[in-house]
């Protein structure tokens, strides 16, 4: 055996029959780390059995025996033979004829723990070193050339027989193993088999690059194959194996090395149907039916299914109804009555895009997903994947729309990285096991991979696992992206639909939602942009609530009655602690006190500590309230002081149209604030300095929000 090999006399051989995304994949390692391969069985029908679940693999070796006839003769030339589906590279080929020089052998194959297909050969096994892996592998080996020409050569066999079984009887025979110099790699230095080795197997990131180690032996392999049960676990770690990921396939205009697809004619662009569904009572449904008609994509290009299984939400989409069926090129939506379960109606909207020639590509999306970025369609579909998730989760939770791994019963574990990918600390696109809520499928793929119409309605399935499935039982990956901040999840476990406006005590649960619709649209210039008005000394006037607040506010309010007319029997709610009880209803009363407290905090805390610096409010009040105001029955005010450190005043609907006078004036400034604007705050200390008096309304009804703060 010569000292030093030669990588231009290297020669990997392996089989594919289908040019499956795992095919693709192994092709991209051997050609970063620049390997010349040799395919055997495209397009040819496979007759080896089903390997994944019982013996087989014969047909492997027969057409290896025919290839190697050709390179039998050529003494420097060594071949390795590697399964395709389920193996990457992740060394050079010097790399790896260095590792096979150093064994001194004329045929290495891989190692495992596990005794395939029959343990009663386990006995007959030489004796292998301590701790290491003592029985043979048929996945990968490595060899001169006309060895491994005189191995094949022995096989009579049927194609269905088992290969590694073939080769294991060759090696328990004492006079061929010497004859053909046969050995195995125990310690893992070129092959990596997964199967039952996975605790021993680490990444090993490097500045240019990650490897994957076996801390067991302290090698770093070459070739790393996802055998057995182990597939995802290779999926995992080939997020890692440089260029091991990027999908390179055909979608038209997908092709072109364009920056989301801009400058792309919209006739061009792939044609998508988008499947809607909303399963469970959702808050915030009319914003995410809003930020449906926000897509930066041609609606021309986009057609719309959605369906709404329950009742509750007929009235928000009947409402998005006329802007939907003018935005999108066509529209179906299934309401309740149709009684579809969640799994046929996901079949249902899938089968539109099968059964159209021209669907491009399927997006599935859930009504509680808030998808803020309106180029997220264009961002998934120029990268060009069979199935690509964008990854969304709940803010500063670990809940996502996807799963790093899955346990051996083929639910949720934990992926090692899967914190480090939600909270944005690795950015990429990964191979998972598991998406959903969100994702883009390619119609080919409903078209050839998933051509069975009954993709979600597997028995004893849940809808999305389902899916999944399917989709990895075909061989085709499923991959999320975090290369964008596409949105987030919606919570919708404590929504209650028996409260009026629900969405109103969602500031803890979804607190994005609620902030988007029930802040005014110009809070944040407040605090950035110096956005306020100060009418009178140390008197603060801003925009704080928008006109869904005050609107709902309102009605939850006269909804409930029970207007106090000035006086309490509560007391808890009287006079001891309004100096000067007003027409009121505590948000106690109306059950909204602690998310009331909540929008103190959040909103009102950060504006009171930039108009009055050096103070920090804890936000803490026992007294908020709205008022009414009214000419037959409490118009005004006495003057007074608040029985507080501040005091928080909004007004709730608008002067001159909704009603005439009132105001509020500050008597030791002789100023006053007499036209107050719906949504628009009064921010004033509440003792000492501002001694004031609500002016009386003339006419209609005024609303006010109140709250006492710091008392």
């Amino acid at each position: 055996m010569p000292a030093v090999l030669n990588p231009d006399k290297l020669l990997v051989i392996t089989v594919a029959t289908e040019q499956t995304e795992g095919y693709q994949r192994f092709l991209r390692t051997a050609r970063y780390f620049n390997y010349t391969v040799r395919t055997l069985g495209l397009g040819e029908p496979w007759q080896g059995g089903d390997v994944a679940r019982t013996v087989g693999g014969g047909q492997k070796v027969r057409w290896l025996q025919a290839e190697m006839v050709q390179h039998g003769a050529h003494h420097d030339l060594v071949i390795m033979f590697v399964d395709s589906y389920d193996v990457v590279l992740a060394g050079s080929p010097g790399e790896l004829l260095s590792r096979f020089a150093r064994f001194g052998r004329r045929v290495v194959f891989s190692a495992e723990s596990f005794c395939w297909p029959d343990w009663d050969l386990a006995p007959r096994y030489p004796s292998a070193p301590a701790g290491t892996k003592p029985y043979l592998n048929s996945g990968g080996f490595i060899g001169f050339a006309p060895a491994i020409h005189r191995l094949v050569q022995l096989w009579k066999y049927k194609d269905d027989d088992d290969d590694q079984l073939f080769y294991t009887r060759l090696y328990l025979d004492p006079a061929l193993r010497e004859k053909f110099g046969l050995a195995l790699d125990h310690r893992s230095q070129i092959f990596q088999n997964l199967n039952g080795a996975i605790d021993e197997v680490v990444l090993k990131f490097e500045k240019d690059r990650t490897r994957a180690r076996n801390v067991a032996y302290d090698t770093l392999p070459v070739v790393i194959h996802g055998n057995g049960p182990t597939k995802l676990q290779l999926n995992y770690l080939g997020n890692y194996i440089p260029n091991a990921w990027t999908y390179e396939g055909g979608c038209g205009v997908c092709d072109q090395d364009l920056h989301d697809l801009t400058g792309v004619p919209d006739e061009a662009l792939p044609r998508v149907q988008v499947g809607v569904f909303i399963e469970q009572p959702t808050p915030f449904l009319p914003l995410f039916l809003q930020r449906l008609l926000g897509w930066s994509y041609p609606y021309a290009r986009l057609h719309l299914f959605i369906h709404n299984s329950e009742v509750l939400h007929e009235q928000h989409v009947q409402a998005a109804w006329p802007q939907l069926r003018a935005a999108f090129a066509t529209i179906k939506i299934v309401g309740p009555e149709e009684d579809l379960s969640e799994g046929e109606a996901r079949d249902m909207a899938m089968d539109t895009c099968r059964q159209d020639p021209n669907c491009d590509f399927y997006f599935s999306l859930d009504a509680d997903v808030a998808l803020t970025d309106p180029r997220t369609l264009r961002h998934l579909l120029r990268l060009n994947k069979k199935v690509v998730a964008p990854m969304v989760s709940r803010p500063g939770k670990l809940w996502s729309n996807f799963w790093g791994a899955l346990s051996p019963d083929s639910y949720y574990a934990r992926a090692e990285d899967y914190v480090d990918v939600v909270q944005g600390k690795r950015i990429g696109v990964w191979n998972v096991p598991y998406i959903s809520q969100a994702y883009l499928v390619r119609g080919t793929v409903l078209r050839v991979e998933l051509q069975d119409r009954h993709v979600f309605t597997l028995e004893d399935t849940d809808p999305d696992m389902a899916f999944c499935k399917s989709l990895r039982d075909k061989g085709v990956f499923l991959h999320i992206t975090n290369q964008e901040d596409f949105g987030h999840l919606l919570a919708t476990a404590k929504y209650n639909v028996s409260r009026p406006y629900p969405d109103l005590w969602q500031i803890f649960d979804n607190p994005l939602d609620w902030q988007e619709k029930y802040i005014h649209e110009n809070y944040t210039r407040v605090l950035d942009a110096d956005l306020y008005e100060q009418p009178c000394p140390d008197v603060f006037w801003f925009p704080l609530a928008s006109d869904a607040l005050c609107d709902e506010l309102i009605n939850i309010m006269e909804t409930h009655g029970g207007w106090s007319g000035g006086r309490h029997e509560d007391a808890r709610l009287s006079g001891g602690y309004e100096n000067v009880p007003t027409d009121d209803i505590h948000l106690a009363q109306v059950g909204l006190e602690r998310e009331w407290l909540q929008f103190l905090r959040q909103f009102v805390a950060p504006v009171t500590e930039k108009f009055f610096p050096g103070y920090y409010t804890k936000a803490q009040s026992g007294l908020n309230f709205v008022v009414r105001y009214r000419p037959e029955s409490q118009p005004a005010l006495r003057p007074h002081h608040d029985a507080a450190t501040f005091t928080v005043n909004i007004a709730l609907n608008h002067k001159g149209q909704d009603y005439e006078g009132g105001g509020c004036r500050f008597l030791r400034y002789g100023c006053t604030v007499s036209a107050p604007r719906k949504g628009w705050s009064l921010l004033h200390p509440g003792r000492l300095t501002h001694f004031h008096e609500g002016l009386p309304t003339t006419a209609g009804t005024r609303y006010i929000a109140v709250s006492f703060v710091d008392p």
